[in-house]
Formats: C-alpha cells, sequence, structure tokens
C-alpha cells in the first residue's frame, strides 16, 4: 500500500488437487513444450512436480493476450535456482519460487513456441551495482538457432533495500525487488515449435543473468487513425523518436480535443513526457501498447515524470475520459510516496482506461477521489515500485477488471478509504501475481465491495494473498470508511500466496481479516474458492476482532502450516470447507482465543475441524506442499 502521509452458491468443482491436477495446470498454461523437451533444469525440479499456474484456471483471472513459459521448464544448460520462498532470496521472487540463472558465455535458456508469436516480454534479474545505481547489459536473442539481436536489460529498476519505504543502498538489510522485464519483437510471426533462445554472450555487463519466464503473443497491426482525430505528431509536432520532450505538444492536443469534440491520437512512436498530461472530457487514443508509448522524467526534478492524471478532486476532477491502446513506461527507480509519479491519477469520473500497459513507475493508478464512476480494463501494471492500482479515499462505483498485475513493490490492487467512504466497488476477472510486498488484492475499509472471480499468486511478504481490513489511517466507523454492508469474495483461485511477515516473523494467511483500527462488524462472504499451496495458514484473524465471517465451498489444499491461525477473537460459519495437505496434519486449527473466537461449523467440511485446536508458543516451520510431495500423491 502506498501511503501518501449463511448461503450455499453453485457448486463449481475444485481446479486442482495433487500431483495430476498440477500437471495438468501447467499444461494447460503452456508451460511445457511437450515431454520430449524435458532438461537438466525440469529434472532437477524438487519432486519432479511442475507449479501450478495462474493462467490455468478456467472462468477465473484476467484473459491475457500471451502464453507464458517458465524458464525452469524450457531447454536450458543453466542452472535451476529454488523453490526457495524465504523472502531476500532471488528464487523467492521469481514465478512459481523457481527459475534459471546463467552465469557464463554460451548458457541459455530456449523455449518452444505453443503458438504463433511475434513478440515476447521476459522477465529477469541481473545484480545490483556496487553504488546502488543498477547495471546495464544484453541478451542474445536467437530464432530457430540465428541470431535476432540484442537485448538490452538492466537493474536500474530492480533492487532495494532496508525497512519501508526502502532504499536504494547496497548493503542494507532486506534485499528485494530483484525481478524487471524487457519486451521486444521477434520479427515476424513465428508458428508454433519455433525456437527463441536467450543466450548470454558475455559477462562483462553483468556476472549473471537470471531468466524467470518469457510471455509470448502475438501482437496486431498498430490501430490507424480514427477518422477526423487530432494527431499528436501530424497536428501538434511531437516527437515520436523521443529525442525532444513531448509534453507541451500532446497537452495542446488534448485540450483542443476536449474544447473541439475531437479524440486525440497517438500515433507509433516513443514520446518523452516529463510532466503529467492532465486530461478531461477526451479520448486518448493510441495504435496499441506495443506502439504509442510514453515515457520521461524531469532530470531536474525528481517529482515531475509522465503520467496521464485527471484534475484533482479538489479542483473538481475530471469526467468522461477514455484511455486506450497505449503504454506509460516510466523511469521511476526509488521509492517516495510524497512524488505523484504514477501512470494515472488524479479524479477520474464516469471514465474508462482499456489496454493500457503501465510499466516504471510508482503506481499503475493511484485514483484520488472523491470520484465516481471508473472502469480500468483490459490492461497490463508491471514493476512498480508500490501499489499496482489504489482506489484512494471516496472512490464509487468503480472497477479494476481483466487486468494482469505483476511485480508491483506493495499491494497488487488496493482501495483504501481513507476519511471518505469507498463504496460499491470492485475488483473482478483480474490475475495478479507476485507483489513484493503487502497483498495481491486488498480492501482497507468498503462499503459493499466486490473482489470476485480473480487469480492471486506467490506472495512474498507483509500481506496475504485476500485481505479485508479495518486497517491503515482514516478507516473507522466515525468517518463512515469502515468495512461495511457485504464484502464478497466470490470464485477466486488463490496460489502460493501468505508469507512471513518480517516484522511479526509468523505466518500470514492467505486469506486474511484484521480488525486493527476497529473490530469489522458486516458481512464477508467467501464462497466457491480455491486456495492452493498456501506459503502458511489457509485463514488467519489478527487483531482487534472481525465479525460475520462466511466460508461456503472453500477447497484449501496444501498449507505450509494451520487451516485457520485464530490469533483475534471473532465469528464466522463454515459450510462446505474441505482442507487437505496440511503442514500441520494432526492439529491443523491454531488458537489462542479460545472460545472468543465463535465458530459455526454447518454441513460438509473435512479436513480441518475433527482435531482440538493448538495453542503453542512458537510457530512451526512450513511444510511447502508442491516444493516436495504434493498432497494426494
Amino acid at each position: 500500500m502506498n501511503v501518501i502521509r449463511a448461503h450455499t452458491p453453485t457448486r463449481r468443482r475444485r481446479t486442482a488437487r495433487g500431483l495430476g491436477a498440477a500437471l495438468s495446470l501447467v499444461l494447460a498454461a503452456g508451460t511445457l513444450a511437450g515431454a520430449a523437451v524435458a532438461t537438466a533444469a525440469s529434472d532437477a525440479h524438487a519432486a519432479a512436480v511442475p507449479a501450478l499456474s495462474p493462467f490455468a484456471v478456467p472462468g477465473r483471472g484476467a484473459t491475457v493476450p500471451f502464453a507464458e513459459q517458465e524458464a525452469e521448464y524450457a531447454d536450458t544448460n543453466g542452472t535451476l535456482i529454488g523453490p526457495d520462498r524465504h523472502y531476500t532470496t532471488l528464487p523467492s521472487e521469481a514465478s512459481g519460487r523457481q527459475a534459471v540463472t546463467l552465469d557464463g558465455a554460451g548458457e541459455y535458456v530456449e523455449f518452444t513456441l505453443t503458438k504463433p508469436a511475434n513478440a515476447m516480454s521476459f522477465r529477469y534479474s541481473l545484480p545490483d551495482s556496487s553504488d546502488g545505481t543498477g547495471r546495464d547489459a544484453a541478451l542474445d536473442l536467437s530464432v530457430n538457432g540465428t541470431h535476432l539481436k540484442d537485448v538490452p536489460v538492466t537493474s536500474k529498476y530492480s533492487w532495494y533495500y532496508g525497512g519501508y519505504p526502502f532504499n536504494n543502498n547496497p548493503g542494507d538489510t532486506n534485499p528485494h525487488h530483484f525481478y524487471d522485464e524487457a519486451r521486444t519483437f521477434l520479427g515476424a510471426t513465428l508458428p508454433a515449435g519455433s525456437k527463441v533462445r536467450l543466450q548470454v554472450t558475455s559477462t562483462a555487463g553483468s556476472p549473471t543473468f537470471t531468466i524467470d519466464l518469457a510471455d509470448f503473443e502475438n501482437v496486431a497491426d498498430p490501430i490507424a487513425k480514427p477518422s477526423g482525430a487530432l494527431d499528436v505528431v501530424a497536428d501538434y509536432g511531437a516527437d515520436p523518436t523521443g529525442a525532444a520532450d513531448s509534453t507541451a505538444a500532446i497537452q495542446k492536443a488534448v485540450d483542443d480535443g476536449r474544447t473541439q469534440g475531437k479524440e486525440v491520437y497517438i500515433p507509433q512512436g516513443t514520446f518523452q513526457v516529463t510532466q503529467h498530461i492532465v486530461v478531461d472530457q477526451v479520448t486518448l487514443a493510441g495504435a496499441g501498447p506495443w506502439y504509442s508509448v510514453l515515457t520521461g522524467r524531469d532530470a531536474g526534478d525528481r517529482t515531475k515524470a509522465v503520467g496521464v492524471y485527471g484534475k484533482w478532486a479538489a479542483d473538481g476532477g475530471s469526467s468522461d475520459v477514455t484511455l486506450k491502446d497505449f503504454a506509460i513506461i516510466g523511469d521511476i527507480r526509488e521509492r517516495i510516496d510524497d512524488d505523484q509519479v504514477n501512470a494515472i491519477g488524479g479524479a477520474l469520473s464516469d471514465s474508462v482506461v482499456d489496454d493500457v500497459w503501465m510499466q516504471h513507475t510508482k503506481c499503475g493508478a493511484w485514483m484520488d477521489g472523491p470520484m465516481d464512476n471508473l472502469t480500468i480494463k483490459n490492461s497490463r501494471i508491471t514493476d512498480t515500485t508500490a501499489d499496482g492500482v489504489n482506489f484512494h479515499k471516496g472512490v464509487t462505483n468503480s472497477t479494476v477488471t481483466n487486468t494482469f498485475v505483476r511485480n508491483t513493490g506493495d499491494d497488487g490492487l488496493a482501495m483504501w478509504a481513507e476519511a471518505t467512504p469507498n463504496v460499491k466497488d470492485g475488483f473482478t476477472h483480474d490475475t495478479v501475481v507476485l507483489p513484493i510486498l503487502a497483498n495481491n488484492i486488498v480492501t482497507y475499509g468498503g462499503q459493499d465491495i466486490s473482489l470476485s472471480d480473480n487469480v492471486m499468486a506467490d506472495t512474498l511478504t507483509n500481506g496475504g494473498g485476500l485481505h479485508v481490513a479495518n486497517r491503515y489511517p482514516g478507516v473507522n466507523s466515525g468517518q463512515g470508511t469502515a468495512v461495511s454492508g457485504t464484502t464478497t469474495a466470490a470464485r477466486n483461485t488463490l496460489i502460493r500466496t501468505g508469507n512471513s511477515d518480517y516484522n511479526w516473523n509468523f505466518g500470514v494467511g492467505a486469506l486474511w481479516f484484521d480488525g486493527l483500527n476497529e473490530p469489522i462488524n458486516a458481512t464477508i462472504d467467501v464462497t466457491d474458492t480455491d486456495v492452493l499451496d498456501s506459503s502458511y495458514e489457509a485463514i488467519q484473524l489478527i487483531e482487534g476482532s472481525t465479525n460475520g465471517l462466511h466460508f461456503s465451498h472453500v477447497d484449501i489444499d496444501g498449507t505450509g502450516t494451520y487451516a485457520l491461525q485464530i490469533q483475534a477473537p471473532g465469528t464466522a460459519t463454515f459450510d462446505h470447507v474441505v482442507a487437505t495437505g496440511i503442514g500441520q496434519a494432526d492439529t491443523p486449527i491454531h488458537n489462542c482465543i479460545g472460545e472468543g473466537f465463535k465458530m459455526t461449523v454447518g454441513d460438509g467440511n473435512s479436513g480441518w475441524n475433527e482435531a482440538a485446536p493448538v495453542c503453542t508458543g512458537t510457530w512451526p516451520d512450513p511444510k511447502w506442499t508442491y516444493d516436495g510431495v504434493p498432497s494426494g500423491s
């Protein structure tokens, strides 16, 4: 979080259980090109159990335009690292908690395409430089054995240290945020079966190159200028080469688009933008996020950087804005919470953000209300220093949907009702993976919130998969901002979520609830949900109390420690909650609250409620199910 300061639904079959289901998930996601490509890396995988994929859950999460392949299952002569879920280790931040390190000339990872593609985005890590400013290097990209190009890679946007809000000083404690992503075209549309290789030709620029994964995509041709649209290049002189600052030209086009009632078009190119483009009652559209890119930062003022913003709510806000089909790729290399250096911000009512790629900014979208009826959809948010999205202070009737979020420096998708109520907002059909701090998805306060049909995976520290809480300043019933009404968390899948909080030094749940500021007294319905391979406990109550929890048709398959970890009073009902593969199988409930936690156990429960709760003075080491022998095998 970026701080600027008993009903029974239709039964759905569970998505995964045991080795057979794990294999089917990975195969469905395209992470294996076939059994024939088993290599030294995949052979080395613990127990040869492929990690569960967040892209293989039918009907849940975002529908993404790419096919993802994990490096550890590709052809390689590099070294497998992981699996490991311990904070500050390189594999802990890799998808599936494994990756491949290349540390010598000639070492490679080679992917076999499972479907046609003309572009790729790959996730990698280089070591930091000794002064913390990062290093630059390159990887050789070849197709079917023929060199295509050298692809630049860097660690300038990686590596943070110390405690929150972190610094860039190597040698401080808690190094983290190791990975970044690069994207490139492949020169042509390659058919399925083509071999795409990333190879080290020299270690002069970097002693090691760690490859996590690659996303392969068949990008459509550029979108042509709509009839009658204003062209920021042809009509206003913006520079598509990026050599000159185009801020003024694009702002003038946007202002004229509003007064003339015309769409504003960003053609193919990379445009230097060093301040906010302020939009109101206008459509700003590009040729597609692979083609039209806004980037840049004021070299003399760190607080000025590329961003597309509505007017501030105090100035009346903006409305009737559409932002679509372009990328905002910033140059933010540090976390300073007071700086408004987000890709999208301000107040945007009755507005739509559609197919916008946001990367290397502080947040993807930090929306400051009051504002109403914003939809962010079909977008990608990666490699931020803070949240992916935060609906902050009086954001109502707004949604993030069909959006992919990865490698955020804080919460993936967050709502924070600071001092002004958030009402009837939703995060739906999103895929949120690898938040480097805090939660995949969270609402801090909020009335009648929906967090449904999402996939969450690979939480790292100081948070869990899905979180509902009365936490953070300004969240309380006195201001109408506390959790209230009905919070709906339906049809979600959580994979390898939850973690060990480095302040608390115990596990945080995949699903967790916190009444720190004041007790939660609301209805929270968690239904038709799969909690898979949790790093610690599946469900947690902590701080204050949480009342009104209802768990129905929840499948828990694999936990590092407990099924339930009760550290605060509350009330909850359980109906058809089934648990297998619990790390503490003989004592699946940890409860030192005793009768302060009132539990109503209905029908169809098993695997967690038969044994008496335990209250221990120490926390057990986790047993990570799919890193060894899977449950049910």
